[in-house]
């Protein structure tokens, strides 16, 4: 069955992304649906997405810097 955004994966409800935002800063939220994530570039984290439920928690979310530094 195809989901609002035209797709048969599971995604985030397009009226729910417009409401939510990043609990440490505030700003909007962009859906990576590759991922399954909700990326807070401001806060450079990525909240994942479980069950089709955003799990809104910093300690929850991957930290985007440590991601892109060398190792």
């Amino acid at each position: 069955m195809a989901n609002a955004t035209g797709d048969s994966q599971p995604g985030i409800d397009r009226k729910l992304l417009e409401i939510l935002v990043c609990p440490v800063t505030k700003g909007t939220l962009v859906y990576d649906k590759e991922r399954g994530e909700l990326i807070s570039e401001k806060a450079r984290l990525a909240y994942p997405i479980r069950d089709g439920i955003p799990i809104m928690l910093p300690e929850e979310a991957r930290n985007l810097d440590e991601e892109s530094s060398p190792a």
